[in-house]
């Protein structure tokens, strides 16, 4: 009963016992091997299989063909006529004659000292008999070593993977026992592995490097997604889309600003070109050009306060983007001689007086998130910039109070239209309305400008060249044209003509380092008056900015209610009330004026009182009057939105069951402005 299975041949690929008369297998159809031919036939031996203890040998159907006048192919087992030379199916030459076939088959005899004999000797000592063929892909499958990425078995001799082409970190030999381990010991060593050269394995990191295979990776990562840090996760993908909404949900929550991104985090991100391991918010922040986000996690970072501004824009950020768009279309450019930007509308910023009203509290919690307080610090410290006179800050209502805006070459810009607008120039419409007024109207600004600083330089004993001064002016047209770069005096110049209004910067004298010492003179204190409009074409009310070292801040008082007022009401229905703007320093030295021609030098009050509104204080300190109008209706439901945020925290202060404020839990949803 035996005899049928054991006249049987198994096949090399996938180990199915075949017929003897099949010359493919019945399974997958793949050739008969050679070495399931019975040798000892084909040498004419009459020697029975048995005695020779292969059992899975047995004669192949060409037995004796030649002596019938055909002969078989050794090839493909196909039967030709004696005459021919060459088979007819696979072009194999025919054996020159049976008398010599011995000289060919006598290599593949089975000797004591050959492979095959020896793993028949190991076979029987250790297991049951096996056939020869599933002996030899055994010893083949030993041999090979696996791939890690996708668990094709290489040959040895492979130095990386034939089907994937990923090339293993150590040689294939070492690797080649490690790699056909079973799954439990493969993923012990690599764990082991990992120890050593990391520490302590991140967990998701541990479950990647243990997976065998693509699917077994897809899986591991789905099951760690639903333990990952997606608070984390999704503040790096804000600064990657410019939301401000999750960085500041991540810090709001104790996140820290200084936490860096493993293989695994990058690996569930999906975003291999925009993430990288071991990259911080920072590091984010600073290559996709994130300026405002970044100045939030760097004065987190610093340990000045949450770090999170709450600006009336972020929280209204459909409001503001609407105030943008219907600022642009109050641009208009001049016709005629002087081809100059200017604006139809002439709003002015202030905070709401509702501020008061406020728990203390939630008041100093508003001016946290509000206010730029390093920019406060140093325009108050001694000697005081700002809210130095007591007969302004206290009796007339005039404190000054310094916005926090974006950190790069923008705050200029920003600056004004928050202290017009309340909003940060974001869609940069004016720098595209300043580099064009500078571009177009440089007949007029250029001989000003050079007249201006020509006597500067006559000052410190020096001068330029024409060529010099047109490489300056090429300079600073560039830097008008270009966002996100530092601007200059003849700048805000030029903002002075396109607003149609006066601007005052209260600044610092000298520009220190962060070691205080004294790098230079800061000479952005002054007017600015728009000197080449007539009178009649302007307004008489100022914006103030304040100047620290390489920023600008807008400078808004802290509007009064009517019913405070101490001064009659003026014939404007609208007017709310004058804010005094100091125009001389603490020393009571009058504000210098910039951009005067030498036939104006020693006039700066009369022209002061030319463009101005100017009068004199009891403590005998000129001031120029803010005249504060109605708001504008968007900048009115802006603030209004940004007011009921605070008026829900004070709620949470007068309810029987008073819970503390929370400083850093913040619910907004966020602003387009990506301040």
């Amino acid at each position: 009963m035996s005899e049928p299975s054991e006249t049987k041949w198994s096949c090399e690929y996938c180990t199915y016992e075949n017929f003897p008369s099949s010359l493919k297998c019945t399974m997958c159809r793949g050739p008969r091997p050679f070495v399931s031919e019975d040798i000892y036939r084909l040498h004419g031996s009459e020697r029975s299989l048995s005695n020779t203890n292969l059992p899975g040998l047995a004669a192949g159907p060409c037995e004796n063909k030649m002596n019938r006048g055909k002969w078989s192919c050794e090839i493909c087992m196909f039967v030709n006529q004696s005459k021919d030379q060459l088979c007819s199916q696979c072009s194999n030459p025919a054996p020159s004659s049976p008398n010599t076939l011995h000289e060919h088959i006598q290599p593949l005899r089975i000797t004591q000292n050959s492979d095959i004999a020896q793993s028949l000797s190991r076979s029987r000592t250790n297991s049951p008999p096996t056939s020869l063929t599933n002996i030899e892909n055994s010893r083949r499958t030993t041999q090979k070593w696996m791939c890690s990425m996708c668990t094709y078995e290489n040959w040895p001799k492979s130095i990386k993977c034939s089907m994937c082409g990923h090339v293993p970190n150590n040689s294939h030999r070492s690797q080649a026992s490690s790699l056909i381990m079973s799954s439990p010991e493969r993923e012990i060593d690599s764990n082991q592995d990992n120890t050593r050269l990391h520490g302590s394995p991140n967990i998701l990191d541990t479950a990647i490097s243990q997976s065998s295979n693509n699917y077994d990776t897809e899986r591991k990562i789905r099951q760690l997604r639903r333990h990952a840090d997606w608070n984390w996760l999704n503040a790096c993908l804000g600064i990657l889309e410019g939301d401000p909404n999750p960085v500041e949900a991540y810090l709001s929550s104790g996140g820290d600003p200084t936490r860096t991104l493993t293989a695994a985090e990058v690996a569930i991100l999906n975003r291999a070109s925009a993430f990288d391991v071991g990259h911080t918010l920072v590091h984010l922040a600073i290559r996709f050009k994130r300026e405002d986000l970044l100045a939030i996690l760097l004065s987190q970072i610093e340990g000045s306060g949450s770090g999170v501004k709450r600006v009336p824009s972020y929280v209204a950020p459909d409001l503001a983007a609407d105030i943008r768009r219907h600022f642009a279309s109050t641009l208009r450019q001049r016709k005629g001689s002087f081809q100059c930007n200017y604006v139809t509308e002439f709003p002015t910023f202030a905070l709401p007086a509702e501020v008061d009203e406020l728990p203390g509290p939630v008041q100093e919690q508003l001016f946290t998130e509000l206010l730029d307080k390093d920019a406060q610090e140093q325009l108050e410290s001694d000697p005081a910039v700002i809210n130095w006179s007591l007969e302004l800050t206290v009796r007339l209502g005039s404190r000054l109070y310094a916005l926090w805006n974006r950190s790069a070459g923008d705050c200029l810009l920003d600056s004004v239209m928050q202290a017009t607008w309340g909003v940060f120039d974001r869609d940069n419409t004016l720098r595209r309305a300043l580099a064009e007024s500078l571009s177009q109207g440089g007949r007029l600004f250029y001989p000003r400008w050079k007249e201006y600083e020509a006597a500067q330089a006559s000052l410190l004993h020096f001068s330029l060249e024409e060529g010099q001064w047109e490489e300056d002016w090429t300079s600073l047209l560039s830097l008008a044209s270009q966002p996100g770069t530092s601007l200059e005096q003849l700048h805000i110049f030029a903002l002075a003509h396109i607003l149609r209004r006066p601007i005052i910067v209260y600044g610092v004298k000298y520009v220190k380092s962060f070691r205080g010492e004294a790098l230079g003179y800061a000479r952005f204190e002054g007017v600015y008056l728009p000197l080449l409009w007539d009178q009649s074409f302007c307004i008489r009310t100022p914006i103030a900015l304040g100047y620290t070292r390489g920023h600008f801040s807008a400078l808004v008082p802290l509007e009064p209610y009517s019913s405070r007022l101490d001064r009659p009401q003026t014939h404007h229905p609208d007017e709310l009330q004058s804010i005094f703007l100091p125009l001389m320093d603490r020393e009571r030295k009058l504000l210098h004026v910039h951009f005067l021609t030498e036939a104006e030098l020693g006039q700066e009050e009369t022209i002061l009182r030319q463009w101005l509104d100017v009068c004199e204080t009891e403590g005998g300190v000129l001031v120029a009057q803010q005249l504060l109008h109605k708001r504008p209706l968007l900048v009115a439901q802006m603030i209004e939105e940004w007011l009921n945020h605070y008026r829900r925290l004070a709620q949470m202060t007068s309810a029987p069951f008073a819970r503390p404020i929370p400083i850093q839990d913040y619910s907004s949803d966020g602003d387009t402005d990506d301040e």
